[in-house]
């Protein structure tokens, strides 16, 4: 990012850096080890990796137990591997090749793979490849970073982990003003089970005022997707924020439609070791056959870091990075500890349309050992309405987290 002014430059919590693997290679703040790393003639390479375990149980009332079955159970949420680096004969390129293990399909599959070619003419950077959208912060973030273990149901429901395609982000000098530009299609990604519409074009823009100033770090940004359907039919659905739960708490159904337009505003504020954000979309779908159809949800929080810790935030993508604790357990501290209080609800009931009413509310605690192992502690509650009956879910979540 050019011309800096010297308080962003010289605030650690303030990343302005932006590579092809974008927030799922931002690096850990101590590097333990090397042996990952490689810096050759021609290239560099660093391979990370992580790895996620669950643990879910339910405690269901006599209309949950009727509309959804959840089981307890552990087991593998997401295996993943990370290599990228750059071109020494083409500084301005770097890559990235990511590879997860899909525990639901019991296949690999590829994930943030792709190049990108930064232009500081234009005060941006150009992606090909498989990338996230780059509409919602809370998409935007891999999964490792976020505060919550799981994105809000609405979240899952509208928005696509991925998409194929081309992908502008640019800023200006300043740091106040971020934005991208992304068009994608499906040619690649047909079969993905990510794949949920044949073409779409995603937007966001973010305004950063405090920027340079004590002010705490405030992000308030707009957004809009445009997407048609997937071969004629839409389909919106979510787990009740839970990935080890076998059904589905919200569901559309597949219906047949053209086109949905998605617009969304999202506000954070950060001021120290509290950070304050929301994110609510609104879905019109234009539908022939159902006719137009309008669907929304959203999700409110706050969290506290206990230790004094401040979450870091890359000014060249809008969105934070993993936390980094003060003293790691594994140098005598404490490591990181966070509060985490998570409201979110989803409607998808429109005309003919009963996909069903899910709000949840979810507190729990993070505990961040150090850069590379968090633990998490959840709990919750969460209503399903539909199809007449409504049912109420205590939730009891757990996840191991490992991180290189």
């Amino acid at each position: 990012m050019n011309a800096l002014s010297p308080s962003i430059a010289m605030d650690p919590t303030l990343d302005t850096n932006l590579d092809a693997a974008e927030a799922e290679g931002d690096l850990p703040r101590r590097q333990l080890i090397t042996w990952n790393e490689y810096d050759g003639r021609f290239i560099t390479a660093r391979l990370g990796g992580g790895f996620l375990w669950d643990l879910a149980a339910y405690s269901q009332n006599d209309n949950s137990q009727e509309q959804m079955t959840l089981i307890n159970r552990g087991d593998l949420r997401d295996f993943r591997l990370l290599l990228k680096g750059g071109f020494k004969f083409a500084p301005r390129f770097t890559y990235t090749i990511g590879y997860m293990y899909d525990k639901a399909s019991g296949t690999w599959r590829f994930r943030q793979t792709g190049l990108m070619a930064e232009v500081p003419e234009l005060y941006g950077s150009i992606f090909v490849g498989r990338t996230k959208e780059g509409f919602s912060t809370s998409k935007i973030m891999v999964g490792y970073q976020g505060w919550t273990n799981e994105r809000a149901a609405i979240n899952d429901a509208f928005l696509p982990i991925l998409a194929d395609g081309i992908k502008w982000s640019g800023y200006t000098p300043n740091g106040k003003f971020v934005y991208n530009l992304g068009w994608y299609g499906d040619s690649w990604s047909e079969n993905e089970s990510f794949n949920k519409n044949d073409n779409t074009f995603a937007a966001r823009a973010v305004w950063l005022p405090n920027t340079g100033t004590d002010r705490g770090l405030l992000h308030l940004a707009a957004e809009f997707r445009s997407a048609s359907s997937n071969d004629g039919f839409l389909r919106y659905r979510s787990k009740p924020e839970s990935f080890q739960a076998e059904s589905y708490a919200i569901d559309t159904g597949k219906f047949a439609a053209e086109h949905s337009y998605i617009y969304g505003l999202e506000a954070y504020y950060r001021p120290g070791p509290f950070t304050f954000g929301t994110e609510y979309f609104f879905n019109q779908v234009k539908s022939n056959e159902e006719g137009d159809l309008f669907f929304h949800g959203g999700e409110a929080f706050v969290s506290y870091l206990l230790t004094g810790e401040t979450k870091p935030y890359n000014l060249r993508g809008a969105y934070f990075e993993r936390t980094s604790p003060a003293r790691t357990v594994f140098e005598g501290g404490p490591g990181a500890w966070e509060l985490v209080l998570r409201a979110s609800y989803a409607d998808l009931v429109s005309k003919n349309i009963e996909g069903g009413r899910f709000w949840r509310v979810t507190p729990m605690v993070n505990w961040y050992l150090s850069d590379n192992v968090r633990l998490e502690f959840v709990t919750g509650y969460g209503v399903l309405d539909r199809f007449g009956i409504t049912g109420g879910t205590v939730f009891f979540q757990s996840r191991l987290q490992l991180q290189l």
